[in-house]
């Protein structure tokens, strides 16, 4: 079982992620959060069919929202009961795609 992370490696870990990141994650409400802005319905589509795909090979998904151009990704290990490193790992592999 993963372990959830103390307050203390959430932060730590979300500072080594923004470094990599074009524009900041953040934690909302026990969650990671990011917000995605793309050209079109097709892009921000585009961008969710290829973190889908990675997300069923790390077996840990998303919970997200999409309008129209805009897709809100929320990471959380609900197994864990909070943010573990699976949700950093696979935002680390989401800011690939963006």
């Amino acid at each position: 079982m993963t372990e959830r992370f103390s307050e203390e490696q959430v932060q730590q870990a979300l500072g080594e992620l923004n470094e990599i990141a074009a524009y900041p994650w953040e934690i909302r409400d026990g969650r990671l959060v990011k917000e995605f802005v793309f050209a079109d319905f097709a892009a921000a589509f585009g961008f969710m069919s290829s973190v889908a795909i990675c997300a069923e090979h790390m077996n840990h998904h998303p919970e997200w929202y999409n309008i129209y151009n805009r897709v809100r990704i929320e990471l959380v290990t609900h197994d864990a009961g909070g943010i573990s490193q699976r949700d950093f790992d696979l935002a680390q592999q989401i800011e690939q795609y963006c």
